[in-house]
């Protein structure tokens, strides 16, 4: 919980379609200090949206990938009503774009479902506090994106491509695996193994299971 003497920003609108993870963020708001009619909760875009009419937010929790849509817009639209308005991010979405295009959409943070909730809880507080709270791998990749881009080598060797995690993760996706058999079978969690299959999938220039498998094999990364 907050010091005595902070102020909680609320109302908290919490964006997030699983059940599981929206009960998890809950639980954390409460621990802060929040009580339940101070969270407004929406599992969709039009949720949130409607959610939204007559009710302005001083923090928003929003998750990327929602059943009607990208949190990204809901995050534009945010910042367009309430330039002070709080936003943190809360995805298992890990690429480069997402990242950035939620940052430039006016997300003032950004943190992986998969961190524990002591992680969780200290983004959500430090965003509660005027900060700017972001993911050390998050700040990895965009640390990576500022980069000057390296020429292409002409050949590709195994270990330039795929990570050994990712060609495991890779094995599996040929086997016919979904995540979470994956995740059971490495004993990662769903989120871990779902931004693995993004990293091979931006690494192999593909955008599906089967064409991920049909690049690894030409390029001799699976048997």
């Amino acid at each position: 919980m907050l010091s005595p003497d902070s102020i909680l920003p609320a109302p908290v609108l919490l964006v997030e379609d699983e059940p599981f993870i929206c009960s998890r963020l809950q639980g954390l708001l409460e621990q802060l200090g929040y009580t339940s009619d101070a969270v407004i909760v929406a599992s969709s875009l039009a949720q949130a949206r409607s959610r939204l009419i007559n009710q302005p937010v001083a923090l928003a929790l929003v998750d990327i990938g929602l059943p009607d849509g990208s949190g990204i817009d809901l995050i534009a639209e945010l910042r367009a009503a309430d330039p002070s308005v709080a936003i943190l991010v809360i995805s298992a979405y890990c690429t480069a774009d997402a990242i950035l295009s939620a940052l430039r959409a006016g997300a003032t943070g950004y943190v992986l479902k998969e961190r524990d909730d002591v992680e969780i809880t200290l983004s959500i507080r430090s965003a509660i506090r005027g900060g700017a709270p972001i993911d050390p791998f998050i700040a990895r990749r965009i640390i990576d994106e500022m980069r000057p881009q390296v020429t292409p080598k002409t050949h590709t060797h195994i270990d330039d491509a795929l990570t050994s995690r990712e060609c495991e993760i890779l094995g599996f996706v040929a086997q016919g695996l979904n995540n979470r058999e994956i995740a059971e079978q490495l004993g990662l969690s769903r989120y871990t193994v779902e931004c693995h299959i993004k990293h091979i999938y931006s690494k192999l220039a593909v955008s599906s299971r089967t064409r991920a498998v049909y690049a690894a094999r030409t390029l001799g990364l699976l048997p």
